[in-house]
């Protein structure tokens, strides 16, 4: 299985076109997948790289300035392999707990790492929007990839936007994802945001996928 976030930008229409493209590449390459001959991470990889190439040349054909953010997460028997650019998140949850969160490709992601600001400084940062690295711009993107083996029941994985995660913090997402089913831990989430941008918030994406024990089935009666 393979959830696959991505967040336009370059105004209205070419931030939708550009976040679009990354949906197609994804599932074009995702429907060819031959693991005999490819491994999970080649095949991320190759989504985010094609869809950075697309993208950049629609540049060409279009008065926008189109760009995007990309998060590609497959589920496969025994593990999840994930991976992203942009500032777009992905987390690993077991229960509530966050066992791990990608980092951002961003001016503010960088301060963080090298311990200039905390956390509560990046949320309020006057540069929180400025990307170092995203799909359709000059630079070749930075691809950041991880996995996860063995999976087990309680683990979930979200797949965010900026427009969500900047209103959380790690230890409440998980909180809300692990106490509820996956949509409704979504629609909770979502009119949290609204509420706490105050309507002045970014756009809002995301994507849970939660593991849990399968219902028993009844057996056949026997006549």
């Amino acid at each position: 299985m393979m959830a696959v976030l991505a967040d336009g930008m370059g105004g209205h229409s070419g931030g939708a076109m550009a976040a679009e493209q990354v949906l197609i590449k994804a599932r074009q390459n995702f429907e060819a997948y031959a693991p005999q001959s490819e491994t999970p991470e080649h095949l991320l990889e190759g989504i985010i790289n094609e869809a950075h190439l697309v993208i950049k040349l629609t540049r060409f054909t279009s008065e926008q300035d189109p760009h995007s953010t990309a998060v590609v997460f497959m589920l496969q028997p025994g593990g999840a392999v994930w991976a992203h650019c942009g500032d777009s998140r992905f987390y690993h949850f077991r229960g509530a707990q966050t066992l791990s969160r990608s980092g951002d490709h961003s001016l503010v992601g960088e301060l963080l790492r090298k311990g200039r600001i905390d956390e509560q400084g990046a949320l309020t940062h006057p540069q929180r929007n400025v990307l170092l690295s995203c799909l359709g711009s000059e630079r070749e993107p930075r691809i950041d990839r991880s996995g996860t083996a063995p999976l087990t029941v309680g683990d979930s994985f979200l797949l965010c936007s900026d427009g969500l995660w900047g209103y959380f913090s790690d230890a409440e997402l998980g909180e809300v994802i692990h106490h509820l089913p996956a949509r409704e831990a979504a629609q909770r989430l979502i009119a949290e945001a609204r509420k706490r941008s105050g309507g002045y918030g970014d756009n809002i994406s995301l994507a849970i996928v939660k593991l849990v024990e399968a219902p028993a089935t009844a057996a056949p009666a026997r006549s």
